[in-house]
């Protein structure tokens, strides 16, 4: 499987292609630590106002903080708003 996502990303360099959107990957945007915009998501897996853990391609995107609220879901995008702490990856 790595030897297609390299493949993948040898693709998205020579065409100039975004490389989320080629190899399917999550893309996080940050607006200081009040928002976060999670894009190719495959669903929600957990949330809570301090805990919200979101399924992408290979793993789990881990949103901790406080006052966390989902203010948009749709079906490639996810908008959380609060008091962002810390983001993991969790493969």
């Amino acid at each position: 499987m790595k030897n297609i996502d390299k493949i993948k990303s040898d693709i998205s360099d020579v065409l100039e292609l975004p490389k989320d959107i080629v190899m399917d990957l999550p893309k996080i945007t940050m607006i200081g630590n009040i928002q976060v915009y999670i894009e190719n998501h495959k669903g929600i897996l957990e949330y809570s106002k301090t805990v919200i853990r979101v399924k992408y391609k290979d793993g789990i995107i881990k949103v901790l903080g406080n006052n966390m609220l989902l203010k948009t879901i749709v079906s490639e995008e996810i908008i959380i708003t609060g008091v962002i702490n810390e983001i993991e990856y969790l493969i």
